[in-house]
Formats: structure tokens, C-alpha cells, sequence
């Protein structure tokens, strides 16, 4: 499995119990040596008054008040409400084994006779997987992941108490990775829902799920991180831990020590396939609001402004002349979109959405992302280092086509250490593209083929424009650099 943050919904199958005994019995052995070597007040019986002389003094007891929470009130409460979520999918097969066999092709009736024979019909047998999730409303609501009900042609919900139920889908958003399901039950036990923005680094968690299959399987951890960003993620603010979550737990609550649920455990991030304590959870406010709006109009609804932004570092910070790392830098505006018809350009560095600060580019994603399609916010922005305040009113990112950057071609300057060349006339292309790289703009990590369309704010329509813009500016500027279909800010110390 690749490295980085995974998804799981898949159950694997139980290992062969003589193989789990062989590795429950190293911590076996390794929990009687602990005991044989420990003792609290009271002499073991096999050990004889001269040995005792040569032991140390006994140890006080732990403070029980200090140690470990109890989780048993917590789980003997929150267990009834969570589910194991089974999923069949029909995965579609070719009627021959081999592929690229043709009506006409000469060895497609050879295959057919004295091939592999596979599956015939079209179908290939039922492929199964599952997950989990939990009940959020008596009549039978359940919320679980995207990705574990994703292609589905039939689900089955298994209760706490052995039941099984048909369930529905409701509506599937991938963008949150949230799904809704409806089984035909009532008088069901919930979770109550909590409050993510009160949780603190540090704070005991605990997660409820069926990971490889076992059912209501709990493990515990604590908070490592909070609204962490994850490149497959999308506009969520994770809620990071390093509860054990495997495959199959994805779905199932995580809860607080108030026996509320506050995340939907999600991703883990991975290089072997399983726990390595790292893992991540979709806050349960996104999640519900996701919840009301699917099973209110069957689709989620989310605000866009209809740029490309970028988070800055130390030296872009400063080439954009603000005192530290922060706010979202815009590298494209996209043509026929909210931002363009505002007014925003390349290179503004937006500070705050309604007098909300931005930290980052995925803060500002997340704020836009959750307000409302024509909603009107107000933006401060930095442009050429004078602060500016901006009405914008949102378009539904749904409605919205994402425009491809604009190509463009060369230029030459020698304190950058590139050699660019002219757009051909009648391409309709803007900017310079670069044929060559050493020095400065070289150890910046600018390539050959890359696209230079500004320096800093300003947009370059020729080489003559780069050499002039270049010539005038100070030891450190940041250039908009195309490479295949990404614009971003890159800071260069100039040679």
C-alpha cells in the first residue's frame, strides 16, 4: 500500500488462530517476567528469607487517582450505538479472459476455447467489504464514510446486539468523505454529539469499530493535533490522534470522555497498510452539517470563490512583505468567477475572510468551502504591500468550471540564472517559459519547461518584461511558475 494518509473500509479476513496465538505469546511471556520481577508490599511465596535481605524495599502502590481513566462506563454506554457496516459490490468482468481481444481479432475464438477460463456472464463474483458507523437519530439514521459505501449494491447493518438490517443510502458527499444511511428500525440507541472546537491537544479519546472485522473493538489514545491538513483531504480539518485505527474501523465514532461523539474516524497515515499512530478523524459538526443538508436536498452545497491559493513560507513571507508566514497567496484567479469579477489578482495575499484571520491556504479553503453559495464575505488582502478590503459574493463550487492555466513561453536574464524564450504569435498564451536554468533559479528549483508568468505581483508578457522586472528588484522576489497544470509562488534569491 502506498505511503501517506489511507483510506479504509475494506475487512480482511482473520488471521489463522494458531497464528494469532504465536503472536500473543511474546506479550504473554514479557507480562509474567514483568510480574516475577515486581512485587508491592507482599513477598511471592518462592522467594526464601535470604533472598528477600538482597531484594529492594517494596514499592508504594500507584495512586489510582493518577493513573489510567476507566473507560468501562463510557463503552458499556456509547457500544450499543455503533455499528458493523457489510457491503457487497458487483464488480463488472469482460466476457473473455484476456484483454484487447476484438470481434475481428484472429486469436479472440483461441482464447475463447484453450484460454484461462474466468467468470462468464459478464460478472465476476460478488465482491465483499465493510466498515463501520454509528446511530444518530432512533428511527434509524447511521452515519459512516463515503469510501466505505462507495460503489455499493447492497449494504447490511449489523447492531451491537446481532441484528441485521437493510440499509439505505441516503446521500454520499466524497468531498467530506460522509455518508447517511437509513435502516427501517426505531427505539434505537444514539450518540450524543459533541463539541470538536472544545477538544485540547493531550485530551483521552476513544474509537469504536470493527477493524479487520471484530466487532465493537475499542482502543484509546489522545488528541495529537487539531484541523490538520491532509493532501488528499480535501477542505476538512482533521482532528489527528494516535488511537489505533485499522482497516474496518473506518466509520465509527470517536468519542470524548463525556461519552460524546466528536470525529468520524477517517484515514491513517501508513507504510505498512495498518496502525503506525497517526490517525484522523472528520469533526462531527462538519459531519452533521453535511448530514442535514444530504438528507435535505440530497446534494451538499458549498461556497467558492474560484481561486488557486498557496500557504506561504518564511522567504515568501518576506519577498510579499509581510512580517511572518501567514494569510493564503493567491497564484491564479480563474477567468468568469466571483474572484476574477472582484477583482483579485495573482499574487494577493488574502489576511482574513469577515475579520477571521487565515493562517494558511487550507484555512481559507475551509472557510469558503463552508459558507453558502451567494453568500456575500468580505476579504482583507495584501496587494504590493498596501491592505485592501474586498466585497465578493460566492458561487456554488459545483456550478463552477475550473479553468486550465494559460500556457506561455520564454525570456532571459542573467541575475536569475534563466534562458526564456518568446510566446509564438497567435498562441494567445501569456507569460515566458523557460529553456534553460542554472544559478539562482536553479537551486530555487525552477526546470526547464516551466512557465514564468510574474514576478511577484506583476504579470510578465515578454522576456523584456522578466529582464526589466528582475533588474529592478531586490535580493529576494517570488515568481508565479507554471509546471504542467499547478501556478504556484516560488521564492528566488537572486544571484
Amino acid at each position: 500500500m502506498a505511503n501517506g494518509a489511507e483510506s479504509h473500509g475494506a475487512t480482511q479476513q482473520p488471521e489463522d488462530p494458531m497464528k494469532l496465538k504465536k503472536l500473543v505469546l511474546p506479550v504473554a511471556v514479557a507480562a509474567l517476567g514483568a510480574a516475577a520481577l515486581t512485587y508491592h508490599g507482599q513477598r511471592p511465596d518462592f522467594i526464601d528469607d535470604a533472598s528477600a535481605a538482597s531484594l529492594p524495599a517494596p514499592r508504594p502502590a500507584a495512586n489510582a487517582a493518577v493513573g489510567l481513566p476507566d473507560f468501562t462506563d463510557l463503552v458499556a454506554a456509547a457500544a450499543p450505538a455503533v455499528v458493523s457496516i457489510s457491503v457487497t459490490r458487483q464488480v463488472p468482468t469482460a466476457n473473455l479472459p484476456g484483454p484487447g481481444f476484438g470481434p475481428d481479432d484472429p486469436y479472440r475464438e483461441f482464447f475463447r476455447r484453450f484460454g484461462p477460463q474466468g467468470p462468464r456472464g459478464g460478472e465476476a463474483p460478488p465482491e465483499r467489504s465493510g466498515g463501520s458507523g454509528f446511530i444518530v437519530s432512533s428511527d434509524g439514521q447511521v452515519l459512516t464514510n463515503a469510501h466505505v459505501v462507495a460503489g455499493a449494491d447492497n449494504v447490511v447493518v449489523q447492531l451491537s446486539d446481532k441484528r441485521e438490517f437493510a440499509a439505505r443510502i441516503v446521500g454520499v458527499d466524497e468531498t467530506s468523505d460522509v455518508a447517511v444511511l437509513r435502516i427501517d428500525a426505531t427505539g434505537l440507541p444514539t450518540l450524543r454529539v459533541g463539541n470538536p472546537g472544545r477538544l485540547k491537544v493531550g485530551e483521552w479519546v476513544i474509537a469504536i469499530g470493527s477493524p479487520f472485522g471484530f466487532e465493537n473493538t475499542v482502543s484509546a489514545g489522545v488528541v495529537s493535533a487539531k484541523t490538520r491538513t491532509l493532501p488528499n483531504g480535501g477542505y476538512v480539518p482533521f482532528i489527528q490522534t494516535d488511537v489505533a485505527i485499522n482497516p474496518g474501523n473506518s466509520g465509527g465514532p470517536l468519542l470524548n470522555l463525556a461519552g460524546e461523539v466528536i470525529g468520524i474516524n477517517s484515514q491513517i497515515y501508513s507504510q505498512s497498510g495498518g496502525y503506525m499512530g497517526l490517525s484522523f478523524a472528520i469533526p462531527i459538526d462538519l459531519a452533521m452539517d453535511v448530514e442535514s443538508q444530504l438528507v435535505r436536498d440530497g446534494k451538499v452545497a458549498r461556497g467558492r470563490l474560484g481561486i488557486a491559493v498557496q500557504s506561504l513560507d518564511q522567504a515568501l513571507a518576506q519577498s510579499f512583505s509581510l512580517d511572518s508566514p501567514r494569510g493564503a497567496l493567491v497564484s491564479r484567479v480563474e477567468p468568469d468567477t466571483p474572484a476574477a469579477r472582484a477583482g483579485l489578482e495573482p499574487g494577493d495575499v488574502i489576511l482574513a475572510v469577515d475579520d477571521e484571520a487565515i493562517d494558511d491556504s487550507a484555512a481559507l479553503s475551509r472557510l469558503i468551502a463552508g459558507r453558502k453559495p451567494g453568500e456575500r464575505v468580505k476579504l482583507e488582502l495584501l496587494r504590493k504591500g498596501e491592505t485592501r478590503r474586498i466585497d465578493v459574493s460566492l458561487a456554488d463550487a459545483e456550478s463552477m468550471t475550473v479553468a486550465s492555466a494559460d500556457a506561455a513561453r520564454g525570456g532571459n536574464d542573467g541575475r536569475l540564472g534563466v534562458v526564456v524564450s518568446a510566446v509564438p504569435a497567435g498562441s494567445g498564451a501569456r507569460g515566458v517559459v523557460v529553456e534553460a536554468v542554472s544559478g539562482a533559479a536553479a537551486r530555487a528549483g525552477i526546470r526547464a519547461g516551466d512557465l514564468i508568468l510574474a514576478v511577484g505581483a506583476t504579470p510578465v508578457a515578454s522576456p523584456a518584461d522578466l529582464a526589466t522586472l528582475v533588474a529592478s528588484a531586490p535580493a529576494r522576489v517570488a515568481l508565479l511558475v507554471q509546471r504542467e497544470d499547478a501556478a504556484r509562488y516560488v521564492p528566488v534569491e537572486l544571484g
